[in-house]
């Protein structure tokens, strides 16, 4: 059996070929740097993970001195409102006594 491909065919499937064959090549090269992409952000995705938690001691440690530091004014607050009531009755007491 003849085989009735011309030239220009063989020369156009050349053609088509090598096209698809940059193609190939092409794609080979995006998924390694699809790899490549992903293996940093892997990488980026750790060191993200390890201060978050380093944020969270730290978070931690922040919230217990705000606890102290409204533990210490509650403190005050009451401190203030005894020295006040000490300081009326005084006055008070001068009052009555004539001064």
């Amino acid at each position: 059996m003849k085989d009735h491909t011309t030239e220009e065919d063989l020369i156009k499937q050349i053609k088509h070929l090598e096209e698809e064959n940059k193609l190939l090549r092409a794609n080979r090269a995006l998924d390694s740097m699809d790899e490549i992409a992903y293996r940093e952000l892997q990488a980026e995705n750790r060191r993200l993970k390890e201060t978050e938690g380093s944020h969270q001691k730290l978070n931690g440690r922040f919230q217990s001195r705000i606890t102290e530091l409204e533990q210490d004014n509650l403190e005050l607050h009451a401190d203030n409102k005894k020295i006040s009531k000490q300081v009326e009755d005084q006055v008070e007491r001068a009052r009555k006594a004539g001064m």
